[in-house]
């Protein structure tokens, strides 16, 4: 019988130094515990697609990982080489300067082109926008545009912030999206205490690597 809390984590690593072999523990040890995904860098996706198997925990992956200032042709390029290698859910980092310089429509022109993408290939798309560096009016704008643009998941952090996940955040979140979008915690998440707590206020996901501590309680 898998742990309650595992149905709703993303297993993750991401680190710049990643091995085949920490790939394939990760694998192995989201199959053992039922976890949904596994979320690793790019050049591992077919690799974990591989270790997976027939397994049912999907393949995640990451676009513009993890400033979000590549060029949009460049995301672009990444989300159609993830797509091809077999991934089944991409975390993409918006352009967060072209927020904080309220230059709303080139998120627009930057979500466009890849949430078509992703949904032309019926994968699931989740756009990460680093809420723990934002203000609440900038992460309302983001419920706004993420909203209007369709994707299936707004993501709270990369790990990569000075700041992840926060209630509060997912509060805000939960306010402003549109009900058909759902909502991603990630970035400092290391206890069950805190999962559950961040799953109470209106996460669907989860993203840890500290996943099989969480769920070994």
């Amino acid at each position: 019988m898998p742990h309650p809390l595992a149905q709703y984590i993303d297993h993750t690593i991401l680190k710049p130094a990643t091995l085949v072999k920490d790939v394939q523990q990760l694998c192995d040890e989201a199959k053992l515990f039922e976890f949904c995904a596994v979320c690793i860098p790019p050049n591992f996706v077919k690799l974990a697609k591989n270790f997976l198997g027939d397994s049912s925990v999907k393949v995640a992956t990451v676009i513009g990982f993890p400033f979000g200032y590549s060029a949009i042709e460049a995301k672009v390029a990444e989300t159609c080489l993830a797509l091809v290698d077999g991934a089944d859910e991409l975390d993409m980092v918006i352009n967060i300067s072209a927020l904080k310089n309220k230059d709303y429509q080139y998120l627009v022109d930057e979500i466009t082109p890849i949430v078509n993408m992703v949904h032309n290939k019926q994968k699931c798309l989740k756009v990460i926008i680093e809420s723990g560096i934002l203000t609440e009016d900038e992460i309302i704008k983001c419920c706004e545009i993420y909203s209007l643009a369709g994707i299936d998941f707004l993501k709270t952090s990369t790990g990569y912030a000075e700041k992840g996940a926060t209630l509060d955040a997912v509060k805000l979140f939960k306010k402003n999206l549109h009900k058909s979008i759902k909502i991603k915690a990630s970035g400092g998440i290391k206890t069950k205490a805190f999962a559950e707590e961040l799953i109470a206020v209106g996460a669907d996901r989860l993203g840890c690597s500290s996943s099989v501590l969480i769920c070994s309680n």
